[in-house]
């Protein structure tokens, strides 16, 4: 399904998050079930579905890593290859947010395993100064993220000015290959940002 399409939105590498909830709103008013209840049953399942749609485009796009992988699998007919190779990029954090993510389980491990008030309580600088050391690595994901979606929005361009989809000349018009080089990245930044929030949640208990 073309989730661009669902939401009558042309296919863009970025999307302005406002912008799109509005229309997700705008859309999701009028095929709402609620309006249906009267209605017939082949109505209230048409709306339904509809509804459901709506709901599913709007996830998939206002994320920027579901929203690019989206489109790339649009532009090229398949889901894009290689989504598991570590970009170049982002090897440099790979290492480092394993590293954090260990110490981060040892704290929590231990801290669980004291036998007592007197004995947990002794763990709390050393969780205290683990959730800084990753509160400080997801900043600089989050910068890294920062980046890409910069030059999301700088890729508009291209697409806004690319032949229609269906046109021989379009995949030759697009950045393809360096949108799934972003792809890659956005989907291990995300993931290791998620990793370390939630160490960071475990260890603040």
């Amino acid at each position: 399904m073309d989730h661009f399409a669902v939401l009558d939105h042309p296919r863009l590498p970025w999307i302005d998050p406002a912008a799109l909830k509005e229309r997700f709103q705008q859309l999701s008013m009028t095929a709402h079930p609620d309006r249906f209840h009267t209605g017939t049953t082949e109505e209230l399942t048409t709306a339904t579905t509809r509804y459901a749609e709506l709901n599913a485009a709007h996830s998939c796009l206002r994320d920027p890593k579901t929203r690019v992988l989206h489109l790339l699998e649009l532009e090229l007919g398949a889901p894009p290859a290689n989504l598991k190779d570590i970009p170049a990029a982002t090897m440099d954090l790979f290492s480092e947010v394993g590293q954090a993510c260990r110490e981060a389980d040892h704290v929590v491990s231990a801290r669980a395993k004291a036998s007592s008030p007197l004995l947990q309580a002794q763990w709390f600088e050393p969780a205290m100064a683990c959730a800084e050391k990753l509160a400080a690595l997801q900043k600089r994901i989050h910068l890294r993220l920062e980046d890409l979606w910069r030059e999301l929005h700088i890729m508009n361009a291209a697409w806004e000015s690319a032949p229609p989809p269906g046109s021989a000349a379009r995949a030759a018009a697009l950045p393809l290959r360096r949108l799934e080089a972003m792809g890659r990245d956005l989907s291990y930044l995300s993931r290791w940002s998620g990793q370390l929030q939630e160490r960071i949640g475990q260890l603040s208990i």
